[in-house]
């Protein structure tokens, strides 16, 4: 196991200008971290190759591994032309991705508003789904990447979701980026959804929220789940989420890949990764 950060857990500053994308990766070697993930959010690496270059190299100096690059993407569209657009944009930050020097990428495949995001839509959507992902796998191939989606975003978050898309799929080098938290937002319990799709991952985000239940509006800072609980962010091992036994499952599983913490709580983003970080290394010795 490699314990590292995504950058999305300090998007913040980025966006603010507080930091760079490279004072992020000098922060993750700082405390600790054995790897950096991508995340462009709060900079663009869409026509900035200097830019890929610069982290690649940043990273090592600093002696950490570049292990995943994530980014958004949606499929449905009626308009072929738009679809084919998309799958090109895609390929274009598989490119990105080989230039950093990564060999896993992660790519969204599907957004619906919530009212939309049943299983009939997921049914009748499945195929162009599948088609793209694969073209997007197949096109990774040439540089020995491997493909994901993540269990987020509301339409293809529950783990039987993404398990039918990867076996639509059906390529080796499309499987899953794992976020431990996702789950709830489909209001399936973590340590089921993890025990059902550790065996597909590529990749594993350790996120922990607070909920609290549908009728008990706890006010300010809180997003709901598909079926109306609320969530909030927290630190990794401080929330809600069975955290030492998600842990046990990953470790138990045979796992031995990537493990980024993604923190996105209400507390300073540098305080809350790092305690996440230590957590995460505490409770994996442990278990």
């Amino acid at each position: 196991m490699k314990l590292g950060v995504s950058t999305y857990s300090l998007s913040r500053l980025i966006k603010s200008g507080e930091m760079s994308v490279l004072d992020v990766i000098q922060w993750i070697a700082d405390n600790g971290g054995e790897h950096a993930e991508i995340v462009p959010i709060g900079f663009d690496l869409e026509g900035d190759g200097e830019l890929a270059k610069a982290i690649r190299r940043k990273a090592a100096d600093l002696g950490i591994e570049l292990s995943n690059y994530a980014i958004g993407a949606n499929f449905i569209t009626s308009d072929p032309d738009a679809l084919e657009q998309e799958i090109t944009r895609v390929m274009r930050h598989v490119d990105i991705a080989a230039a950093l020097g990564v060999k896993l990428m992660r790519h969204d495949v599907a957004s619906r508003p919530m009212p939309e995001t049943t299983i009939r839509h997921f049914a009748a959507e499945l195929d162009r789904l599948a088609e793209a992902c694969r073209r997007v796998a197949d096109y990774a191939a040439q540089y020995g990447i491997t493909t994901s989606v993540e269990n987020h975003g509301f339409y293809v978050q529950a783990s039987e979701r993404v398990q039918t898309l990867l076996h639509a799929v059906d390529r080796p080098n499309f499987k899953t980026t794992l976020d431990v938290g996702n789950f709830w937002c489909a209001d399936e319990t973590p340590t089921v959804g993890v025990g059902r799709n550790i065996g597909y991952a590529s990749m594993v985000h350790l996120k922990d929220f607070y909920r609290r239940p549908h009728d008990r509006n706890p006010g300010e800072g809180w997003f709901r789940s598909a079926c109306g609980d609320y969530l909030r962010g927290a630190i990794v091992g401080q929330g809600d989420i069975d955290m030492r036994e998600i842990i046990r499952l990953v470790k138990s599983s045979g796992y031995d890949g990537y493990v980024s913490i993604e923190f996105e709580g209400l507390e300073d983003c540098r305080f809350g990764t790092k305690a996440g970080l230590d957590n995460a290394r505490r409770i994996w010795d442990e278990v």
